[in-house]
């Protein structure tokens, strides 16, 4: 029986492995093509080395999503192979029951699952990130819309911060820093500027840089006058982390699980919307064991009985039910997003779905045949 395992670990890892590289060499042509308009002639600009360097960073990403569908595509391929040739009814004859194959691709689906997690939590965002930076560095700084990026914090006298993040600088130091502090009653009580802030040497706040401060002090119920103050470096102590503005600025989907877990405490604590991070968090949660539903959805395929031809077909409709899943994943997500269902339900429901799908359909081929 081991050696039986092994012959399906190993035609099913090769599989999987060419499937993805195709996948991997499609997204590096179609990124280069697009990447090339940004390089510049003149020395010192942003070169081809440069382009190169930055559609390999995006790779990872890739990896991690397409893992599942490659994973679904190559299983599909290697069962229905093995089913064409009897190879799997062999395997049948000498044991390996229902349970027994089903067991065998699950386990191999648990180190899928693994690559894939590692991939999406560890390497892809290292990388995603140090892709935006080096094209920051040569092509200008890292936004997200015209105003950037928005975060709040609620302080412990009553007061709350309202803080925005123009850009990312391409050494990591934030440009652009506007603050609005309000008092208990929601008036505005103090507004700095700075070019730029970094978090500082000890972790606890930021130090501002060219910062103009601006306080709004009452006398009384209806006067007022404005205390200004011009700083060249200025300490502000906050508990925001420069992960939390990286989430502000970047996309969800491209965070860490447990940055995203954090930023996402940070936004319930402060009484904002975190619903839209709730749920890529939950889904960044589930998307990797998607290949266990993948593998289980792949087994059906090796109970079909066919002498010739036929393979092509089968594969295609593994293609089409991966990126049904693909979809199906995505708009549970909007629709989760827009109607405010339950985050965990949300993320979990596609891969839910294709479970009890995957297991009727090998359950009902197992009994018929």
């Amino acid at each position: 029986m081991k050696i039986l395992r092994r012959l399906i670990y190993r035609e099913a890892s090769l599989a999987v492995a060419y499937v993805t590289v195709a996948f991997l060499a499609l997204f590096f042509f179609f990124d280069m093509i697009d990447e090339l308009r940004w390089v510049s002639r003149e020395p010192g600009g942003y070169q081809l080395s440069h382009a190169l360097l930055t559609v390999v960073l995006r790779l990872p990403n890739y990896l991690y999503e397409l893992l599942p569908i490659t994973v679904l595509i190559g299983t599909i391929y290697v069962m229905a192979s093995l089913a064409q040739t009897s190879e799997f009814t062999i395997m049948r004859t000498s044991g390996m029951g229902p349970g027994r194959a089903l067991r065998t691709l699950l386990v191999l689906g648990c180190a899928f699952v693994a690559l894939t997690f590692t991939m999406g939590d560890y390497v892809a965002p290292m990388a995603d990130r140090a892709g935006q930076m080096l094209k920051a560095r040569y092509l200008g700084q890292l936004t997200t819309g015209a105003t950037g990026g928005w975060l709040k914090e609620r302080k412990d006298d009553g007061h709350s911060l309202a803080v925005n993040v123009r850009a990312l600088g391409p050494d990591g130091q934030m440009i652009g820093i506007r603050i609005f502090d309000f008092d208990e009653q929601g008036r505005l009580s103090a507004q700095i500027q700075a070019a730029s802030a970094l978090v500082a040497e000890d972790g606890d706040g930021w130090v501002l840089t060219d910062a103009q401060q601006r306080r709004f002090v009452l006398h009384g119920a209806d006067q007022a006058h404005v205390e200004q103050a011009n700083a060249a470096r200025m300490p502000w102590p906050t508990g925001i982390t420069a992960e939390m503005v990286s989430a502000a600025l970047l996309k969800p989907e491209r965070m860490p699980t447990i940055e995203l877990f954090q930023y996402t405490r940070h936004l319930q604590a402060n009484g904002q919307s975190a619903q839209k991070y709730e749920i890529e968090f939950w889904r960044k949660v589930f998307y990797p064991l998607s290949c266990l539903v993948m593998m289980v959805l792949a087994l059906p395929f090796a109970y079909l009985h066919f002498r010739s031809g036929g393979i092509a077909g089968y594969v295609f409709g593994g293609v089409m039910a991966g990126i049904s899943f693909f979809l199906l994943n995505n708009v549970f997500g909007y629709a989760g997003n827009l109607q405010n269902w339950s985050p965990w339900l949300t993320a979990a429901a596609p891969g839910l779905i294709y479970s009890v799908l995957s297991l009727a359909a090998f359950g009902w081929l197992v009994l018929r045949r």
